[in-house]
């Protein structure tokens, strides 16, 4: 059962590697890189690959582990037993199942993807520490040990917004996805554009890396940025001749805001200081 990229998805060898060690050793693998280097889509493609069940928690700011195990809701049992509801007498109807719980009592083995996982507070992945050594967890509520019937293959994105407690790195197999050389980046295009003009792609890719290259740019234009400004490019029939122009600062770059996020990095390109 070895994950070895998808036809929609192109993997480095280390990638490849990083994915198949870390469900040998049945330890989180724990992915970091720039926005938009296909770390979400990552889970969502082994689970493809390996024909598994995906069951997504996507983190906020607001999020706390406990809601990834299960949430009891009180208010509603009081309502209920206030109007006389034959509900109250079964305390489980008032547990809402996180997506833990949905994980660990599944009869197959699933693919549990908690996402941007360094968007919640500090001690959240402190808090999941028990949960993800164990593949288990108490619901105080109704008495019950939650067990893992089959571990997860567990994959876990950060976008670095902070560091994460060594404790919990520790528990994890961790993999940076370095941003792709021009060689796989065509490969990625390809994979999206079979039918687009050649030259098109090299001058155009020509343009992304002299971006990216460029030292007081705050935000650098990545992989998804380049496939959308690719389709807005062959939708505006711009060709590559048009992007020579570019090149030798005859002409602006096209559909600019498809590469560039903010007005500092547009004024910086444009030379509007």
């Amino acid at each position: 059962m070895l994950f070895q990229g998808t036809e929609n998805y192109i993997v480095s060898k280390d990638l490849s590697i990083a994915v198949n060690a870390a469900i040998s050793l049945q330890k989180p693998l724990l992915i970091k890189g720039e926005p938009g280097t296909g770390k979400t889509l990552l889970a969502f493609e082994i689970a493809k690959a390996l024909n598994k069940k995906i069951i997504t928690w996507h983190v906020k700011s607001t999020t706390t582990a406990q809601q990834g195990l299960y949430e009891y809701d009180a208010v509603s049992r009081l309502r209920d037993s206030q109007l006389g509801s034959d509900k109250v007498n079964d305390i489980a109807n008032y547990i809402k199942k996180g997506k833990l719980w949905e994980a660990f009592e599944s009869n197959e083995q699933v693919i549990l993807l908690i996402d941007e996982i360094d968007k919640a507070d500090i001690e959240f992945p402190n808090d999941l520490l028990l949960e993800l050594d164990k593949m288990e967890f108490y619901c105080y509520e109704t008495g019950e040990t939650i067990k893992a019937h089959i571990r997860p293959i567990i994959i876990i994105t950060s976008n670095n917004e902070k560091e994460l407690p060594d404790a919990f790195l520790r528990r994890c197999f961790f993999h940076y996805i370095v941003f792709p050389n021009r060689e796989t980046l065509k490969e990625i295009v390809n994979v999206h554009y079979q039918s687009i003009e050649d030259k098109l792609v090299e001058k155009a890719m020509d343009i992304f890396y002299a971006l990216r290259d460029k030292r007081n740019i705050k935000k650098k234009p990545s992989t998804s940025e380049l496939i959308d400004w690719l389709k807005l490019l062959s939708v505006g029939k711009i060709t590559g001749a048009e992007l020579d122009k570019v090149l030798s600062g005859k002409s602006e770059i096209p559909f600019l805001g498809s590469l560039l996020k903010n007005e500092h990095d547009k004024k910086a390109v444009l030379g509007s200081y």
